[in-house]
């Protein structure tokens, strides 16, 4: 009974080991401090993130992320804005997101997150509304989990091993925070915007792992004999 518990034992730990996830790219913008539409460079990893306004008289600007100093904001907003953010994920399957986001009470208060990868053709994966920044309000300080957007993008294989992929946070309605119309004044800001992925397993990895199961498939069916 040891030895087949210390073989299911091994085997989960090693499926487990090759589950784990890294950072392909995290946009803090404590480095890059955005006041343009970009591009900039994430702080983690590699990539590049960027603003679009349909209105040119846009500003951009960098007020207090969620537990940090720097966010990246922008007025303006018409449907159709967005932020975009572009990473390789060569090598990578099982993508997944997180970001914090919030708005003004005149700012946007639904978007939708969409991904592509050719940076024309996108197709949107899920609709989502952001809070209006009151109370509590983002403090460079103290974090608030409120405005923490998370999304499992695992089933999207036509994201997974590719040299670009662009996710977009779109505004998708005139409806702003406070229930109103969206206002030229209004604002909405992002931060801490991540990339997670697992690495392709090798050929061998699949092998080993395909074998582990089986392994405990075999055992399992041998305690119960």
């Amino acid at each position: 009974m040891k030895s087949q518990f210390s073989i299911l034992l091994a085997a989960s730990l090693f499926v487990s080991v090759n589950a784990s996830a890294d950072t392909l790219a995290q946009w803090t913008f404590e480095t890059s401090v955005p006041t343009t539409a970009g591009s900039f460079a994430p702080e983690v990893g590699s990539g590049s993130a960027l603003g679009y306004h349909a209105n040119s008289s846009v500003v951009y600007s960098n007020p207090v992320g969620n537990g940090s100093g720097e966010s990246f904001s922008s007025n303006f907003w018409s449907v159709g804005d967005y932020y975009q953010f572009q990473v390789s994920t060569i090598g990578y399957v099982d993508i997944s997101l997180s970001w914090d986001q919030v708005s003004s009470s005149t700012g946007p208060r639904d978007f939708k997150l969409s991904y592509s990868t050719d940076g024309s053709s996108f197709t949107e994966f899920a609709s989502y509304s952001v809070r209006n920044n009151s109370t509590p309000a983002w403090s460079s300080t103290t974090p608030t989990g409120l405005d923490t957007y998370t999304y499992d993008l695992s089933t999207v294989n036509a994201i997974e091993n590719q040299a670009s992929v662009y996710f977009r946070l779109v505004d998708a309605s005139t409806v702003s925070t406070n229930g109103g119309t969206v206002a030229t004044t209004g604002t909405d800001r992002v931060d801490n915007f991540t990339v997670m992925a697992a690495p392709v397993p090798e050929a061998e990895t699949y092998a080993m792992m395909l074998a582990g199961l089986g392994l405990v498939g075999f055992m399992a069916r041998r305690r119960r004999a």
